[in-house]
């Protein structure tokens, strides 16, 4: 077992109103869009972590993780996650992480040009740890960054520093993020 751990684009913050639509923790966890390197090389049973995105004035926080049961194709997704079907949010927010349409082409509000690198490893999760209580979520924004330094022996002052855009865990590091998660929660 190994884990990903990887930061949010700019803006994406759940505590802050953004809708999360990739990674989607709830009713079952899913990672269809994003990251099609880290969704390349992980296996089943590893685990994947988000990291807020960079908002100015706001500490970034790790917003959650799961476990993976099963890669699958963006087709597939597309009739077994209804629910995850890219659509515009009330807002204006583009949401969901189903990427195709009814006939696997590119969804027209799917605007990246890397699509055909994105049609496989669609992540299926078990196991989800997500933050939503705003206590956790305040304690999280407190200690992510010296729990990040402590998992990975690095100092940095934000997650980037530490991490990068994205790092591999090891399953050590990955028990120590769960560990730290829980803690967070109790």
């Amino acid at each position: 077992m190994k884990g990903y751990i990887y930061t949010l684009y700019a803006g994406a913050d759940p505590a802050a109103g953004w809708i999360l639509n990739d990674p989607i923790f709830k009713p079952v966890p899913t990672l269809g869009a994003c990251v099609p390197n880290i969704r390349h090389h992980i296996q089943l049973d590893d685990y994947v972590f988000a990291i807020s995105g960079r908002i100015p004035g706001i500490r970034q926080y790790v917003v959650g993780g799961f476990q993976i049961a099963e890669k699958i194709r963006a087709v597939d997704a597309f009739r077994r996650f209804p629910e995850n079907r890219l659509h515009k949010g009330p807002n204006g927010q583009i949401l969901g992480n189903v990427i195709v349409n009814s006939r696997g082409e590119q969804h027209p509000l799917d605007h990246h040009a890397n699509f055909a690198n994105r049609l496989d490893d669609f992540l299926v999760g078990k196991k989800t740890v997500e933050l939503t209580k705003p206590s956790h979520i305040e304690k999280a924004r407190e200690e992510t960054v010296p729990a990040l330094r402590a998992i990975f022996g690095k100092v940095g002052e934000r997650p980037f520093d530490i991490i990068g855009r994205a790092s591999r865990l090891s399953e050590d590091q990955v028990e120590e993020l769960l560990e730290w998660l829980k803690s967070v929660r109790r």
